[in-house]
């Protein structure tokens, strides 16, 4: 006869026999170790065999004959057994966040522009490159969490990590398999000349078809990748006591937030090397046409991806001493009425697909699960937006470079979030909150980084910029003329004063101008230059400029710039490579509130993930987590794509200016 218990901890045990099966001196022992003591205690005493007690009484099912070895097959020797901890796995699955978010978050996003010039992609095909990893995961992730959160977890994770390496390794395929990256160039490219024509390649390039392996390397990522975050938070969970499990999966997550911060130096180092590696060239990092080599940041990763998932496979399905952390556990689970939540603690449910479809109904009946998922679209919509476009912010609001403004920002992140994310998990763990607790942190996390996002109101004066923001004729938007001046004179049927003459100069914004007309500028020849006269200019060529030096420093210095206002004798008319230096006083208060908001954004993640676990059944956690992370992946970036578009085409009617114009913009 089947008995079963709902203990005060809401876990079920199961059992198949009756409760009078004797040990000696005639005492009923439980084969699985009590919560309290590692002691064997009696459960019910034979004598009493006939009485209710021991027929409501529970004997948990053996674990006798159960392999709880770290090793592979028969092979299990007893050094491996030192890792067979919580700590060892944690230690090995740190270093495949690690190495996931270096790849996948760091190196692609620096090496894009790279991989771009040296196969021919157009931006909408490095797009698809980007997003192959989010759609492979999006479309595993029911597979991987609903089935693997039943079997075996280390198997799934160890071939998820092998799969994430060989994506990596197929990712570098394409500067094997390829000819020698070739330039031809001469020094005057983006002078002012009386010939600025490029020579058109004889034959129609077929590189930009290496993209389909570059989409198969992130196709493999996303695969790969998908265990780690779902089972890997779960299999953390099922063998840590319940409170120290945010300590441990805020560990977990500080090592792929710093995975990132890596691969971005790492991968920025790399870059200053030219790609063909050995052969000498005259060009150097900062030409247009440098390519770095991009390609060695992947081989590293995926040769150590490969070795860490072999480790991880040689782990048994649950770590020994973890029984007793489960029968612990008090559940929070979300209780419905009608009683059907009791049906996830039954051992044989999720283990065929027939169970799918009611355990996604079991999801959707959870009030709480619900909108922990829709608070993690939003806060996905929150990081993907500022880590999109975070620093282009700061290029354009204090006229950084693109690595200087990329630098900057890492000093923000890593601290921010690294701490952030450890010191969330920390919190629950000191203070042992439960589910309502949990969620009331996140709340006012969530409130305190909503109020330090008014700091984005508080801006900078845009860098004047020749044929853009104004004209090319002498900052004329600064000076207030009459209606009697020559210039608005003959305009007088217009608009009166300032307002006819911001109008006049809107329509005649343009990048060419009289002053280099016959230089023969193009515009696919883009190299920002800062002019004497604090205006910025779209090239050297635009600036009319005919000669340059190069200092000591390397940087390039530009004369004769016909285009440029003389602010002192004969020949001072000249610009320097790079943009101009904002004169914006505000940018360390900024910085402090982007501190803040992106602290407390992370300081929420590892509550959030608690209470996600907290409040679904033991055996729908992994499935839970994959659900979560599918709403979080799709309807956050449905969001984020929906708020950029909204904000282009605010910024287009606001600025009212012509189609030409904001292409160029």
């Amino acid at each position: 006869m089947t008995q079963n218990l709902t203990k005060e901890n809401g876990f079920k045990q199961f059992t198949k026999e009756p409760c009078n099966t004797p040990q000696s001196s005639d005492t009923l022992y439980s084969n699985t170790n009590s919560p309290s003591d590692s002691s064997v205690k009696p459960l019910c005493n034979a004598a009493s065999e006939t009485k209710s007690q021991c027929i409501n009484g529970v004997k948990y099912v053996s674990s006798a004959g159960e392999v709880l070895e770290c090793g592979w097959g028969a092979f299990t020797p007893s050094c491996l057994q030192f890792f067979n901890t919580p700590k060892g796995i944690l230690c090995f699955l740190c270093v495949a966040s690690f190495l996931q978010g270096m790849t996948v978050n760091g190196f692609i996003n620096t090496v894009i522009t790279s991989i771009e010039r040296r196969f021919d992609l157009r931006s909408y095909q490095s797009g698809l490159i980007a997003s192959s990893y989010d759609i492979a995961a999006c479309v595993c992730l029911t597979f991987v969490s609903y089935f693997g959160g039943n079997g075996h977890k280390p198997q799934w994770l160890g071939w998820g990590v092998l799969i994430m390496g060989l994506g990596s390794i197929v990712f570098t395929l394409p500067h094997f398999v390829t000819s020698q990256y070739e330039v031809h160039f001469t020094e005057d490219i983006g002078m002012c000349s009386s010939n600025q024509s490029m020579q058109c390649a004889e034959s129609v390039s077929t590189l930009s078809n290496y993209r389909f392996v570059f989409m198969l390397g992130q196709f493999l990522h996303g695969i790969g990748a998908t265990p780690l975050y779902t089972l890997g938070v779960t299999y953390l969970d099922e063998n840590v006591k319940s409170n120290y499990s945010p300590v441990y999966i805020a560990i977990f997550y500080t090592a792929a937030i710093l995975g990132p911060a890596a691969g971005y130096l790492v991968g920025g180092m790399f870059l200053n090397i030219y790609t063909e590696i050995g052969r000498q060239i005259d060009l150097t990092p900062d030409h247009s046409l440098w390519v770095g080599a991009w390609w060695i940041g992947f081989l590293g990763a995926g040769a150590a991806a490969l070795l860490t998932a072999i480790p991880i496979l040689g782990y048994p399905h649950r770590l020994p001493g973890s029984q007793r952390y489960i029968v612990m556990r008090v559940s929070e689970a979300h209780q419905l009425k009608d009683g059907s939540h009791e049906t996830a603690s039954d051992p044989d449910f999720g283990k065929t697909v027939k169970d799918l479809p009611r355990s996604v109904l079991l999801l959707l009946k959870n009030p709480t699960f619900i909108f922990l998922c829709l608070a993690g679209a939003t806060e996905a919509t929150l990081i993907a937006g500022m880590s999109t476009f975070g620093p282009k912010f700061l290029e354009s609001q204090f006229s950084l470079s693109a690595s200087e403004a990329a630098t900057l920002f890492g000093y923000l992140v890593v601290p921010a979030g690294g701490v952030g994310t450890f010191l969330g998990g920390f919190i629950v763990n000191k203070f042992k909150l439960r589910c309502s607790g949990i969620i009331k942190l996140c709340l006012l996390c969530t409130v305190t980084s909503l109020l330090a996002i008014f700091i984005f109101f508080i801006q900078c004066p845009n860098m004047p910029m020749a044929g853009v923001t104004q004209g090319y004729e002498r900052r004329l938007p600064d000076v207030h003329f009459s209606n009697e001046h020559p210039i608005v004179k003959g305009h007088s049927t217009a608009l009166p004063g300032l307002e006819k003459m911001n109008d006049i100069l809107k329509s005649s914004l343009n990048l060419t101008a009289a002053c280099n007309t016959e230089c023969g500028c193009l515009r696919e020849t883009y190299s920002p230059v800062c002019g004497s006269d604090g205006i910025l200019y779209y090239s050297p060529c635009h600036a009319g400029c005919k000669k340059f030096s190069v200092l000591d420093s390397g940087k390039k210095v530009y004369h004769n710039c016909s285009c440029i206002l003389e602010n002192g004798p004969a020949g001072s008319a000249q610009a320097r490579a790079g943009k101009c230096t904002s004169s914006c006083d505000r940018r360390n208060l900024l910085l402090c509130f982007m501190f803040v908001v992106i602290f407390f954004t992370f300081l929420s993640s590892i509550p959030a993930l608690t209470a996600t676990l907290r409040c679904v059944s033991d055996r729908q956690k992994s499935f839970a987590l994959g659900i979560q992370w599918i709403v979080v992946r799709t309807l956050g970036r449905v969001w984020h794509e929906c708020v950029c578009l909204s904000c282009c085409i605010y910024k287009t009617l606001l600025a009212g200016v012509s189609k030409g114009q904001m292409q160029l913009v």
